[in-house]
């Protein structure tokens, strides 16, 4: 298989930032024996392999479709099908993001375990009022710990947005939005370092 990354070796923090995982997560594949690689001698600094990172995603089946080129994943989990083609159509004509979504929270966890995105636009009507028991539920696992989650909604006040970013949520978006705001917010999103 080909190396797509410009060196051999990487940090637990790279690989965390490929497979979308927090670095701890990847000290624990490494500690387990799941994932190969070594400390550097008289330090705990861990380096794994790019070839033995490749076979690990081919073994747990953690998709290559962005990992590589490093853009951006976005899963858009959102009822109406309107809203989830056309920003499918609209990021694939103007970004390099890779997206994929789902109509309901069910498919969205099992998107979320295949797909490993960095952003999730989620529409809040999945979640009721309970918004910091929403985001804490999906960070929760370890594969959901590093992404960006983006609230979208038609009904919100300014108090139930400051409320949804102190809940958990990266951002938050009124519906109807332009396509200018919501590239924004994945951008601010993923720009955040964590």
């Amino acid at each position: 298989m080909m190396n797509p990354f410009e060196k051999d070796v990487l940090t637990t923090g790279e690989v965390a930032k490929v497979c979308n995982v927090a670095a701890r997560t990847v000290s624990k594949w490494f500690d387990s024996g799941q994932i190969e690689g070594y400390r550097i001698p008289g330090s705990k600094d861990r380096r794994i392999p790019v070839q033995a990172l490749l076979n690990f995603m081919q073994e747990h089946g953690i998709p290559f479709d962005g990992q590589m080129s490093g853009n951006t994943r976005v899963l858009i989990v959102d009822c109406d099908e309107e809203v989830c083609s056309t920003l499918q159509r609209v990021f694939n004509d103007q970004t390099e993001y890779v997206v994929q979504s789902c109509s309901n929270p069910f498919s969205a966890g099992v998107e979320c375990e295949r797909f490993r995105p960095h952003v999730m636009l989620f529409d809040l009507s999945f979640c009721g009022d309970d918004y910091t028991s929403f985001t804490k539920g999906l960070r929760n696992g370890d594969d959901m710990q590093a992404t960006k989650i983006i609230a979208m909604s038609g009904h919100l006040t300014d108090g139930q947005i400051t409320r949804l970013t102190c809940s958990g949520f990266d951002g938050v978006l009124r519906k109807p939005f332009t396509v200018r705001q919501v590239i924004d917010s994945i951008e601010n999103a993923v720009a955040v370092v964590c």
